[in-house]
């Protein structure tokens, strides 16, 4: 798992590395699970979450699958309409 956590910046000589390989601590069986959803098509691991606990940094995973492109163009949609709703309601006020 590479990550980059950024050195304490008040640290002195023996700050940790901050870009490196990072093991998963996870059993084996949910390691396998997790990749054999991954080697599927269109799933992938996501980290949901990162926080520190004891001098640890921690990360949630979450195995989640991709939008198709029609999925895509009805947000941009959305977003869109929201927007000018906004802009609207600005130069109206």
């Amino acid at each position: 798992l590479n990550m980059n956590i950024a050195e304490y910046s008040k640290g002195n000589l023996f700050n940790h590395e901050p870009a490196r390989t990072r093991k998963l601590l996870l059993h084996k069986k949910e390691i396998l699970k997790m990749k054999q959803k991954v080697q599927e098509a269109g799933y992938t691991l996501i980290p949901t979450k990162v926080y520190l606990t004891k001098g640890r940094a921690k990360v949630e995973i979450a195995v989640a699958k991709g939008k198709h492109k029609y999925d895509k163009r009805e947000d941009e949609k959305k977003k869109a309409i929201e927007k000018s709703i906004r802009q609207y309601s600005k130069e109206r006020y």
